[in-house]
């Protein structure tokens, strides 16, 4: 499995949403209020934790973590960056 169909995933399992993985395209903005995955600030401190967990990532800036929750693209891009 690739890196990118484990962060969607991983983000359905720890926000606990309704939604295929596979629904979730590498581009979408996930934290619009009009994508189908619906995420909050909760769902924010859910991904930041599985990441840590998961990738041993810390995001401990705001700014930073809202630039790389983006997209499964910029995760995908900052957890290659930082192995």
């Amino acid at each position: 499995m690739s890196l990118k169909e484990n962060l969607k995933e991983m983000i359905v399992r720890e926000c606990d949403k309704d939604v295929e993985p596979s629904s979730i395209k590498d581009d979408d903005i996930i934290f619009d209020p009009k994508h189908p995955l619906e995420l909050d600030s909760l769902d924010s401190l859910q991904i930041s934790m599985a990441l840590q967990n998961d990738y041993n990532i810390r995001l401990t800036d705001p700014k930073e973590a809202r630039r790389v929750m983006e997209s499964i693209n910029s995760l995908a891009e900052y957890i290659e960056s930082h192995k």
